[in-house]
Formats: structure tokens, C-alpha cells, sequence
């Protein structure tokens, strides 16, 4: 099962706000994802966050089609309270205000994948 790692450049000295915010994310709605007919496409399995002087990157275990998985959390409202309450400590601003904008923002900010190895 596929992993996806989302980057966000972070301003130096917060470390401890951001973890703060973090520590009170709300969970997706649903880890269901679903196609353009509502038919179900995929799943979220995990999320895990790392931080590092400037950097955060948000590693995503899901099911399914990546594009699915941004326009899934485009939608979902504790992942834009998050981006709200994120706003002040990224050292470069992006708009997340739309659906559309965030689904942008979800595949510029993916790194690139050069290996992902699963047991057996």
C-alpha cells in the first residue's frame, strides 16, 4: 500500500506551537475516499508528521489513487482548521481556501517517491 509525504516549509523557532497544533487535529470525517461517481476508490490508512529545523513533512498511508486523497482532505473541515491555525508559522503562504487551490497545493507540496518497500 502506497505512502505519499506532503511538505510545508515552516518558520524556525515555533516548533512546540506546531506540534501543539498537530497534537489537536480532528480526524477526517470519513477514511473512505471516493471517485468523481461517489463510488468507493480508496482509504486512508494513516498519517504520521515529522518536523526538522524549517521543515515539516506529513507521511500519508492510504489506498487507492494519490489524487483522491487531496481532493478527499480539500473537503474536509479539521484539515482547514488546521491550515488556518498553521497560517502564521509557514514560512512561505499558499491558499488552501478552495477545494481546488488546496488539491493544487496537495500535489505541488507531494515529494517525489524513489522507493517504498512493503513486507512480503
Amino acid at each position: 500500500m502506497p505512502y505519499a509525504a506532503i511538505t510545508y516549509r515552516i518558520k524556525p523557532g515555533h516548533d512546540d506551537e506546531i506540534a501543539d497544533i498537530f497534537a489537536g487535529f480532528r480526524r477526517v470525517d470519513t477514511p473512505v475516499l471516493r471517485d468523481e461517481s461517489g463510488a468507493e476508490a480508496g482509504k486512508l490508512l494513516g498519517t504520521a508528521v515529522f518536523m526538522t529545523e524549517g521543515m515539516l513533512v506529513r507521511v500519508i498511508h492510504y489506498e487507492g489513487d494519490l489524487r483522491l486523497v487531496g481532493r478527499h482532505m480539500a473537503t474536509q473541515r479539521g484539515v482547514h482548521e488546521l491550515e488556518g491555525k498553521l497560517a502564521p508559522y509557514l514560512a512561505e503562504q499558499r491558499d488552501t481556501s478552495t477545494p481546488e487551490s488546496f488539491a493544487a497545493h496537495f500535489r505541488d507540496a507531494t515529494m517525489r517517491c524513489i522507493s517504498q518497500i512493503s513486507a512480503g
